[in-house]
């Protein structure tokens, strides 16, 4: 009889439940993975983009309990029982969140692979200020890096959005 060890021991996998853009999915996944990867590898919501893994880029955002929150550096275990917005949930049952129509009207979205963290994080920013400051908005999205728009589209489509929901036409 053999006492060595195989030479890579299984996997060892954890089950937690979450809750995804409203529905709850019981996940076995191994604890070592990101929520970046249990969302994309195991749920397969690719929408949520793999950018630089250090938490520098914010192309992984996702809203955690309503807080944007970089996938990439937290740990799928931290999630269990948690609410998880990812950009497949963002549009509602009567088409395009209000926030994915003006980044389209305005261009703000030109090759999109840092969209989506930029449309999460805007709508936790309105959420919380119905009438952000430009430096605000500024100051918010500072972690979300895009390198095809320089910002400017960005924000007008985010103080139109906000606008409209504050029944005014933007710039008044």
């Amino acid at each position: 009889m053999s006492t060595t060890k195989p030479a890579h021991p299984p996997t060892r996998t954890v089950h937690r439940v979450f809750y995804v853009n409203g529905e709850e999915h019981e996940v076995a996944f191994a604890p070592h993975k990101t929520l970046l990867e249990v969302l994309r590898e195991d749920l397969g919501l690719t929408g949520t983009k793999h950018g630089c893994e250090l938490g520098e880029c914010g192309t992984c955002t996702v809203l955690v309990d309503g807080e944007p929150i970089l996938s990439c550096l937290m740990l799928g275990l931290e999630c269990d029982g948690r609410r998880i917005d990812t950009i497949e949930g963002m549009a509602g049952e009567s088409g395009a969140h209000p926030l994915q129509t003006k980044f389209a009207e305005f261009g703000a979205a030109q090759c999109g692979y840092c969209t989506p963290g930029f449309l999460l994080t805007a709508q936790a920013v309105l959420e919380e200020d119905p009438a952000p400051s430009r430096e605000k908005l500024a100051e918010e999205l500072s972690g979300n890096l895009c390198r095809c728009t320089g910002y400017l589209k960005i924000f007008e489509a985010i103080e139109q959005v906000a606008a409209e929901k504050r029944g005014e036409a933007a710039g008044e």
